[in-house]
């Protein structure tokens, strides 16, 4: 077996079971709503939110069945994609795998509970009870309720960002090919 995808293998794992522990814990020990665990007073707490949609509740108000149908047809297209990535990585690549495994996990990790319960469960909420920048945050038309979100959400985005900020820097360290074919660049013919 190829050692990216040993690498791949164990961050989607790990990215899994930590997405879905933090997710259990949440449930079993906050009241939907209700309860809260402030960890940085007036900035961050815990929280039991259940999001029917996507970032933010986009498309939640869709009808349930479609919804999740939507999400899971994405979401199976997103890893048949990744798995592809996987497969024509170099096998001494070490960072693409991490990448897309923290990709990857953070796909099933919401997919996993929108085939549970057609929600996924937030519990990470940044907040302010600072009365100007409620007052600002309004003028801006966000939701008085504060977005919340949970470990998937983090591997996700970091793994996109990862991967972006990544396929940046490769573009810039490729030789430049002056369009000439590969083998007049300095090769002997």
């Amino acid at each position: 077996m190829k050692r990216t995808w040993t690498i791949f293998g164990i961050v989607a794992l790990v990215g899994v079971i930590l997405d879905q522990a933090t997710k259990i814990w949440i449930v079993s020990n906050l009241e939907y709503r209700v309860d809260s665990i402030d960890i940085i007073p007036g900035l961050f707490q815990l929280v039991h939110a259940q999001n029917p949609g996507a970032a933010f509740g986009f498309m939640r108000n869709m009808p349930v069945n479609a919804r999740v149908a939507l999400f899971l047809f994405f979401t199976v297209i997103a890893m048949g994609v990744i798995l592809d990535m996987v497969r024509k990585l170099k096998d001494t690549d070490k960072f693409m795998p991490v990448v897309l495994g923290m990709i990857f996990s953070g796909a099933i990790g919401n997919a996993i509970d929108r085939i549970h319960k057609q929600t996924v469960t937030d519990f990470l909420r940044f907040y302010t009870d600072n009365p100007e920048w409620i007052a600002t945050l309004r003028s801006y038309n966000l939701p008085p309720e504060y977005p919340s979100f949970n470990v998937a959400d983090i591997a996700l985005v970091v793994g996109v960002l990862m991967f972006v900020v990544h396929s940046f820097l490769e573009k810039d360290e490729a030789p430049e090919s002056n369009g000439a074919p590969p083998e007049a660049n300095g090769a002997e013919a």
